[in-house]
């Protein structure tokens, strides 16, 4: 058979191979015969294959492949490997004539293209960590300009993310092969451009790096954690890269200055136990050790939009733990739970119900914000029960080290993840549903449904029944 060759727009071209794809399927053009070329360096060798070039032929007609497929092939094609387009062909020619070949783990297509995959999500997240604006004055005002190093093609899948995050900026991110630029409506996308076309710092930098000194922990400090989070590749764009060094080899010492500090003389009017209450033995590392983790976690696709995991808040030696639905905006930008409209309903319902929250464990099924832009806002978008199993562990985890004697579920997403299965609410609120293998639970509504509610005397109405669920759970509290 004569080879098919078919050129692509650029390297980062995913609706030009989908296209394509389809219709050599509808042709019956085995893997074998497409010789696939994108225009960039790795096609130098391309005019060598037989046969005409071709742009991406009017889409075929369509066929059902499975969703985990599209998502490998989303993410894999964009990696910088010249074999890409092929192997992905050569998965989707076997998927869509036996849809169980996704089954396989050893397979060696599918153990390639996961690779592949998991390095393009990669090196998308070290872009939305490790992109630093510089300002630079123009004609129009103040642009923001930054430059980054990326192993694959993600510019253009990852900008949007900066839209979404800057969106009453101006900026640009300038790379070697592909530069972004968004001028507070429309985002544009251009050749790279070279190191010295970015700017090397601003006035900003010197207040950016007192803050980074003063909230370096160096008890907490994990550098082989770090070092694998952030690689030494990204130091050199970063404007903290010059205090990286010093702080850690710092760390010791101020560590072992805090240990050996007198503690503080108690304030006026403080009162000081004579007897410590007995204490639960916590492993604090434990939460530590979890709470890094949390921060790596890949086992679904929220991360790649998510600013940062949100993980737990609270007592560690908590009788109670809430348990939420997922973060919100306010959530994710803070990086803690509980903060935001829903929490400060959440707080208001337990001042009422006698509830002591201080002494109450926070946190949330799913641990990344799950979201759909609508203009300037980001707005929750409920989780699918894969992201809610995806995270299940880490909930798990987290109630394995506190041990509570209660779990409050708040809202559907959070019943599921703590019961193990759909729950509906209104056959179960109210009352406590013990347990013999593990803590009780009370599932309740979540506040954000009371925000939601348009009618003023139904929000009293059911503000109060949400007041009542939380009075049951007053008793299990530990008196500080």
């Amino acid at each position: 058979m004569t080879p098919r060759r078919v050129v692509l727009a650029g390297p980062a071209d995913v609706a030009g191979w989908r296209a394509a794809a389809r219709r050599l399927l509808a042709d019956g053009v085995p893997a074998e015969a497409v010789v696939w070329s994108s225009g960039g360096a790795e096609d130098l060798f391309c005019d060598a294959a037989d046969g005409d070039a071709e742009a991406p032929s009017p889409p075929a007609p369509s066929f059902s492949v499975p969703r985990a497929f599209v998502e490998l092939a989303d993410a894999g094609l964009l990696h910088s490997d010249p074999g890409r387009f092929d192997l992905f062909y050569r998965l989707l020619v076997r998927v869509v004539a036996d849809r169980s070949a996704l089954g396989d783990a050893a397979d060696p297509d599918l153990v390639r293209a996961r690779a592949l995959a998991k390095a393009v999500r990669r090196d998308k997240h070290k872009m939305t960590a490790f992109v630093r604006f510089r300002e630079v004055g123009t004609e129009a005002g103040p642009r923001f300009v930054a430059w980054f190093e990326p192993d694959h093609h993600i510019v253009e899948a990852t900008a949007p993310f900066f839209v979404r995050r800057f969106a009453a900026m101006r900026w640009s991110i300038l790379t070697p092969g592909r530069s972004a630029h968004w001028d507070g409506q429309d985002l544009l996308f251009a050749d790279g451009a070279r190191r010295a076309d970015a700017p090397d710092g601003d006035a900003l930098e010197a207040v950016w790096r007192t803050y980074y000194a003063s909230i370096f922990n160096p008890a907490r400090l994990k550098v082989s954690a770090m070092r694998a989070e952030m690689p030494k590749k990204y130091w050199r764009n970063l404007p903290e890269a010059p205090l990286i060094s010093p702080l850690i080899a710092g760390a010791a010492r101020r560590t072992a200055d805090m240990v050996a500090a007198e503690p503080p003389a108690p304030k006026k009017g403080q009162r000081l136990m004579s007897k410590p209450k007995p204490e639960r033995l916590i492993d604090e590392t434990a939460i530590d050790a979890l709470r890094d983790e949390v921060d790596g976690c890949r086992n679904c696709p929220l991360w790649a939009d998510a600013t940062q995991a949100v993980f737990g808040e609270g007592p560690g030696d908590a009788e109670v733990v809430v348990v939420g639905e997922q973060p919100g905006d306010k959530e994710d930008i803070a990086g803690r739970p509980f903060v935001g409209p829903a929490g400060a309903l959440f707080d208001r319902a337990a001042g009422e119900a006698g509830l002591d929250r201080s002494r109450v464990y926070v946190t949330n099924a799913v641990k990344h914000f799950k979201f759909e832009p609508r203009g300037k806002f980001r707005l929750h978008k409920t989780p699918a029960p894969s992201e809610i199993a995806a995270c299940r562990p880490w909930l798990e985890r987290e109630l394995a080290v506190i041990r509570p004697k209660l779990v409050v579920a708040m809202g559907a997403t959070a019943a599921r993840a703590v019961v193990g299965k759909p729950v509906k609410i209104g056959d179960t609120r109210g009352r406590i549903l013990e347990s013999a293998e593990g803590p009780d639970v009370l599932v309740t509504v979540h506040p954000s449904f009371l925000l939601r509610l348009p009618d003023e005397a139904r929000r009293r109405e059911e503000f109060e029944r949400f007041v009542g669920d939380l009075r049951l759970v007053a008793p299990f509290v530990k008196a500080a």
